[in-house]
């Protein structure tokens, strides 16, 4: 059911007590340290934030992408990137247990995840493959009830720390007939387990959350970790794409409003030739432009969000919202930095973070360009490129 004005409006007032809890300068430390928030994380557990996804039944708020939307844009504008992280991680990777996985495995593990005992991580990358997820080389050999895996996996986010990967492999080779057969999705323990190596990459952003090559050699999973059924892995998967755009539009709107408040102020408070900078319409009017950028880019957010809530197809909404609220996080990010002038070279003024993590979002989960492709081809109807 959804909820109303009020109680939408209270949630944010919840988080946004959060968020200030952890200001900037916070993130900014973390950051540098590359130390992962512990303290924040706990403090979402603690408000039940970490579950808003999660079934009741498994001890979750039992609520949907809209209302989820609300603590990204919040997180994002008030905290950054790093913590939107650090909640997203325990709200998206888990949709395919929560809709394919067993009754055994979700009673395990879900309750785990919701009240933040468990940690996880999400294995699909590979260092060869790019958005061809057809073409992952990564394979589970089967061995009685046990599978065997070699491969490699990157750009995978919180391994350094997490209990369990879902991880994605082969288990039959590639059918050219058929590219998205005979891959199978597991749910395993990763942390202190043997045949498998975990290598930091070192980024330009978003250190808090560490980024990371897995190389795993006689890797052991077994059958009763197989998410959904074997060989239909990435089957799975595609009840997470939507709203992982959804949610990365979400935090690209808060980045961007992040960004812009940092920017309004600075452009009431700095004077030059006896005068604010604000006062300027070569400086105000970019603002408002900004503004507005994002505000229309949340309505469209808004409404894959709903779609995605009462059940009904929302691809085109959620690829559009992630492709406006990616450019226009980004512009309001980049007016930002130019209207800091100097000074947003120096880390004193947080500005270039939010530049950089908006940026980010512009390529990641998906690029501008592959949204492009699947409006072209899925809506417009034109001949596929690629």
């Amino acid at each position: 059911m959804a909820l109303d004005q009020s109680e939408l409006d209270l949630i944010r007032g919840s988080v946004s007590k959060i968020a200030e809890q952890f200001d900037l300068e916070y993130w900014r430390k973390m950051d540098k340290t590359k130390e992962y928030p512990w303290a924040f994380k706990d403090a979402l557990a603690e408000g039940g934030w970490l579950g808003i996804l999660m079934p009741e039944e498994y001890g979750g708020m039992g609520l949907g992408l809209t209302e989820c939307g609300i603590v990204l844009d919040e997180l994002g504008a008030k905290c950054g990137f790093n913590a939107n992280s650090v909640f997203q991680y325990y709200v998206f990777p888990p949709g395919p247990v929560i809709h394919h996985g067993s009754p055994e495995m979700k009673k395990e593990f879900l309750p785990k995840l919701a009240s933040g005992e468990e940690m996880m991580c999400f294995g699909v990358s590979e260092p060869d493959n790019g958005v061809d997820t057809s073409r992952l080389k990564t394979f589970a050999k089967k061995d009685g009830n046990r599978y065997v895996v070699n491969g490699r996996k990157v750009w995978i986010s919180n391994a350094l720390n997490a209990d369990r990967i879902l991880l994605l492999t082969r288990t039959s080779p590639r059918n050219p007939e058929k590219p998205f057969d005979g891959m199978t999705l597991f749910l395993t323990r990763l942390k202190d387990k043997k045949g498998v190596q975990i290598n930091r990459i070192d980024k330009i952003m978003r250190n808090a959350v560490d980024s990371n090559e897995i190389v795993f050699e006689d890797f052991e999973v077994f059958e009763d970790e197989i998410v959904g059924e074997e060989g239909k892995g990435f089957r799975c998967l595609l009840d997470g794409l939507n709203p992982e755009r959804i949610a990365v539009a979400q935090t690209c709107i808060g980045l961007g409003r992040g960004a812009l408040n940092l920017a309004v102020q600075y452009a009431k408070d700095r004077v030059v030739f006896d005068r604010p900078i604000g006062k300027n319409q070569a400086v105000a009017h970019p603002l408002a432009d900004a503004w507005m950028r994002l505000e229309a880019a949340d309505l469209v957010t808004q409404k894959a969000a709903r779609l995605f809530d009462e059940g009904r197809p929302c691809g085109p909404e959620a690829n559009a919202a992630k492709y406006l609220a990616s450019d226009a996080g980004f512009e309001a990010a980049d007016r930002a930095m130019q209207f800091h002038g100097g000074f947003s070279m120096s880390t004193e003024y947080h500005v270039s973070r939010f530049w950089m993590e908006a940026r980010h979002l512009k390529i990641a989960p998906i690029s501008q360009q592959m949204v492009q492709n699947y409006i072209s081809d899925k809506v417009l109807g034109l001949p596929r490129s690629y």
